[in-house]
């Protein structure tokens, strides 16, 4: 040390070899975390762009006077026409156990494609007609690719007979793939290829609704009160105390308190948007607080004491000058607690809201699913085409995700000023 003192020069070598071996420990792991990121985020993506995908049959229903009558259409069994335009498409199957193998090259809900497309051209009716159907799941993966043919029969979930008509439909140009709009526009479903993430989504959407609509005006006026008004007491200490202790319970915490208390005792509807979004508002409420007044410390002193020179009240002074200033910072509190609040799972699984909801809710009183409870739903089925759909459903949640936070960026670069 006394030889490094008398050398500046080598002083300086040596703070600088340390300076140089601190930047590359922070390169090394910045670059170890986005290796990772990139590896969770690519492997998701790989997964679930499949299901962006959908698969579909062409099949010859005939659509004659006999088949459908034109004046009482909903009087026909559009489930048993369709499996009778399968048994003559493909004449050859004549047992029972191949007769339910060649129907289930379909989706179950095939009877109602046949119905809406002709409700939607009445001038299908009276010959036959080619139509497209979605395929079943299987049928699905398989033309994916996601199916290798090359494995025993006894490995796969379909048949060499089945590979035989999808093969045969294939070469005559009776299957095609085209972008997944049912993921997007259809409630959740037990068939994987009918199931989509509108109901989880718009329950979603109402249920950060409700947590804004309650959270946000409660969190900023608690957090003005506590910073710019509330006496420096016990009493003051004790509830700051408690919220920054709020903010690091577990959250399924806050589900056991909507269980108890608002399912309980307020005997609330269970599974509402309602119901979740009061639970995650109480979960959001000290994220909130705390950036707020961090935003509001942030303001300079000599704001408030140039307003009050000039004559303003405290109340003029914080709502007129300090909060306008602050609200970049409150703004980006707010939409990271929001943010949080949609990514949650276990608060919404205490109140119900991981019942099967296949209808989309119209208001915040309807039994409705969550996008992120939909996910957990969806990676404990056990049909394979559910994990493309899951996967799927983890990037349209992280697309949220990252909008929500670019949002928040954005607004404190619009209402951020300069003083």
């Amino acid at each position: 040390m006394t030889n490094m003192l008398t050398n500046p020069s080598r002083l300086r070598k040596s703070r600088a070899r340390i300076e140089t071996r601190f930047k590359w420990f922070g390169r090394i792991a910045i670059g170890i975390s986005l290796t990772f990121l990139f590896v969770m985020v690519g492997s998701i993506v790989l997964k679930g762009k499949s299901a962006l995908v959908s698969s579909d049959v062409a099949i010859i229903v005939d659509l004659n006077a006999d088949a459908v009558d034109p004046n009482d259409i909903h009087a026909t069994r559009f489930d048993a026409l369709m499996k009778k335009s399968l048994r003559e498409m493909f004449s050859e199957v004549s047992s029972r156990k191949d007769k339910k193998k060649l129907y289930g090259l379909l989706s179950v809900d095939m009877g109602f494609e046949l119905r809406d497309q002709i409700l939607q051209n009445p001038k299908l009716l009276g010959q036959p007609q080619k139509l497209w159907f979605t395929a079943s799941d299987d049928v699905d993966l398989f033309l994916k690719g996601s199916v290798d043919r090359a494995l025993s029969e006894d490995n796969r979930r379909i048949s060499d007979m089945e590979i035989s008509w999808i093969d045969s439909l294939s070469e005559v140009g009776d299957t095609r793939s085209h972008f997944n709009t049912k993921f997007f526009t259809n409630g959740d479903s037990r068939e994987p290829e009918l199931a989509g993430i509108l109901s989880a989504l718009m329950g979603s959407v109402l249920t950060l609704l409700v947590c804004f609509v309650i959270s946000f005006p409660i969190a900023i006026l608690a957090a003005i009160y506590l910073e710019e008004f509330a006496p420096k007491n016990k009493l003051s200490a004790f509830i700051e105390v408690n919220i920054n202790n709020l903010a690091a319970v577990p959250s399924i915490v806050f589900g056991l308190l909507g269980l108890a208390v608002l399912l309980n005792v307020f005997d609330l509807p269970r599974s509402t948007p309602l119901v979740g979004g009061l639970v995650l508002s109480l979960m959001t409420l000290p994220t909130i607080i705390i950036a707020a007044r961090a935003a509001l410390r942030a303001v300079p002193p000599s704001i408030r004491e140039a307003a009050l020179g000039m004559g303003a009240s405290p109340v003029q002074a914080t709502f007129h000058h300090v909060a306008p200033l602050a609200l970049p910072g409150i703004l980006t509190g707010t939409i990271v607690g929001m943010a949080q609040a949609l990514g949650e799972t276990a608060p919404l699984l205490m109140i119900g809201m991981v019942a099967f909801i296949a209808d989309v809710p119209s208001s915040i009183v309807e039994p409705a699913a969550a996008l992120p409870v939909q996910i957990f739903l969806w990676a404990d089925a056990s049909e394979r085409a559910f994990v493309e759909k899951t996967s799927a459903a983890i990037i349209v949640l992280l697309v949220f995700l990252v909008v929500m936070n670019l949002l928040a960026i954005y607004l404190r670069k619009k209402f951020e000023k300069r003083f």
